[in-house]
């Protein structure tokens, strides 16, 4: 299965190019991240110390053991939750609170879409919040709709399309809004395994068209090896980064010539080892020194 194209004769998406964000090539700067969670007396430790960087443009994924803190490290960097200590970094400025420069996919896509609102006007919502002018949102809305073939759906209602194209809306709806950092929550954890392999190849194929930086948490292994450039393998909580895997696999991916590729096989049973260790409680060396 190739990588999903835009329809024949569609507009092109613009690719997302801020002038006030493309003076560093860090676009997320993750330091020193720690969550607790207090209530009642009672105290968890979710996260213990994240750092890391993604740069502009790169492709990140994120995968760990269930219970790992991908949903927590996920909200605090989308500014939906304060970290106890440590800071995020976008483009160059502190997270403290949504910012205007991110969009989020979520695994949810039945509840992140207005299901009286048609599709055109779902992906055209965030348009007017950003305050683009009529026009200009209609012509995004078009291009964004044909990037991710849906030009012929554009005045059904969500509830009237399939899970694989609500899913679709969810990520024209994002692409149209042209963020710096896109991030995707296992947006495709509720899709059959067909629809999942051909959403896979289309946000690699608006990855590559657009340069949009992404960041994809996901609990599935070979669908961290098969999209990312990097695989951050998290341990058990207290989350700490067991692992950051560097993905040496061709930029262009094939479903079936990819998958089958004796690196893939290598990249993906070492990923799978690294996630039995987190299991185990494995932590990593320089933590283990430092107690």
């Amino acid at each position: 299965m190739n990588s999903t194209d835009a329809e024949p004769g569609a507009p092109a998406v613009a690719t997302q190019r801020n002038e006030s964000t493309t003076t560093t090539p860090v676009a997320l700067n993750v330091l020193g991240l720690h969550k607790v969670y207090e209530s009642r007396g009672r105290r968890v430790e979710a996260i213990r110390d994240l750092t890391f960087t993604v740069d502009r443009g790169q492709l990140v994924c994120v995968v760990g053991p269930s219970g790992a803190g991908k949903t927590t490290l996920l909200r605090c960097i989308a500014g939906l939750l304060d970290p106890t200590a440590g800071e995020i970094i976008l483009d160059g400025t502190r997270v403290a609170g949504p910012p205007r420069g991110m969009a989020v996919v979520f695994q949810e896509y039945g509840r992140s879409l207005f299901p009286w609102m048609t599709v055109r006007q779902n992906v055209e919502r965030p348009l007017i919040e950003k305050g683009m002018k009529r026009e200009q949102r209609r012509e995004t809305v078009v291009a964004a709709l044909a990037a991710v073939g849906l030009s012929d759906s554009s005045d059904a209602h969500p509830w009237q399309l399939s899970g694989g194209m609500q899913q679709r809306v969810a990520i024209a709806r994002a692409v149209a809004y042209e963020p710096s950092v896109l991030v995707m929550d296992e947006p495709f954890a509720a899709v059959d395994a067909q629809t999942r392999a051909e959403l896979e190849d289309l946000v690699r194929s608006l990855w590559l068209r657009l340069g949009v930086t992404v960041l994809f948490v996901t609990h599935d292994i070979d669908e961290a090896v098969y999209l990312g450039e990097r695989v951050l393998v998290l341990s058990n909580r207290p989350t700490v980064i067991l692992e950051d895997v560097r993905i040496d696999l061709p930029a262009e991916r094939d479903q079936l010539r990819t998958r089958s590729a004796p690196r893939f096989g290598e990249l993906r049973g070492h990923v799978y080892a690294l996630i039995q260790q987190a299991k185990e409680g494995h932590r990593p060396l320089q933590e283990r020194d430092g107690e």
